[in-house]
């Protein structure tokens, strides 16, 4: 193994043809994405070299407050996110959402560092960092996916929760199957993904350990810890935060706070 080529200012100049293209087709097809192809890339270049500066400070302190505090961070930014792609949002969604995911995120992350991995300390950034990172990332998406379900849902079927509420049954029975499908929605993307790995591409941990040089049968093992935590915590977070958005769409005496 050669190990990782260097890329230099100049071939990432050179990337800069690819928004190039996507800005010609935007422009002949009318799309009037130029604006935002030209924020985006910019914000690429910024974000990510002030994140690389941030992780180098993280990586060389090595102390769980601050390894920890950053990881939060990630998180609180992932629920800023979450809020923004919810179409329906009844009531504020983003208190509950951050506490959700971090309760349940920075566990997972500890546990996947700490006994799966066997990182020692657990909090070792250069383990902890990424890897609790892809549990955001992928977990945010499904999260988005389960909630704008559900209150759409909701929002859709009014009468007829109104109606089963009328018979006597509680918010959680006029509402069961409502969240057991946006729960499914969110999922499904987690499960597709497990039917495809290594099929259509090589996802990106995998991928990302065999251009630094590692044995493949190392990144392989490697990946499919990282798939199966990442059906973990899709799981609980949507689970958890579809449970929670659903109280809140009813008082205490079960009447329906969704317009």
């Amino acid at each position: 193994m050669n190990g990782v080529l260097e890329i230099g200012v100049g071939q990432l100049l050179l990337c800069l043809s690819f928004v190039l293209v996507a800005g010609i087709a935007s422009l002949l097809l009318r799309l009037r994405l130029e604006r935002d192809l030209g924020i985006g890339t910019v914000r690429t270049f910024v974000q990510l070299f002030l994140v690389g500066y941030i992780l180098q400070f993280i990586f060389d302190l090595e102390h769980p407050v601050v390894i920890v505090g950053y990881y939060v961070w990630m998180i609180f930014w992932a629920a800023r996110a979450v809020r923004g792609r919810v179409q329906e949002r009844p009531f504020a969604i983003f208190g509950p959402t951050f506490v959700s995911m971090t309760l349940i995120y920075v566990l997972v992350a500890i546990f996947v560092t700490g006994v799966i991995v066997q990182a020692r300390p657990w909090y070792l950034p250069q383990y902890f960092i990424p890897l609790g990172g892809m549990i955001i990332g992928n977990s945010m998406n499904s999260i988005s996916i389960a909630l704008d379900r559900l209150f759409g849902e909701v929002k859709q079927r009014r009468a007829e929760i109104e109606m089963a509420l009328a018979l006597g049954a509680t918010s959680a029975e006029a509402t069961e199957g409502i969240v057991r499908n946006a729960v499914r929605a969110g999922m499904i993307p987690s499960i597709n993904a497990l039917m495809t790995v290594g099929l259509v591409s090589l996802p990106g941990m995998m991928t990302g350990q065999i251009l630094a040089g590692s044995d493949p049968s190392l990144a392989v093992r490697y990946q499919i810890v990282v798939m199966l935590m990442l059906v973990a915590s899709t799981a609980l977070g949507s689970v958890t935060i579809t449970l929670w958005m659903r109280r809140r769409c009813f008082s205490r005496d079960h009447q329906l706070r969704v317009r």
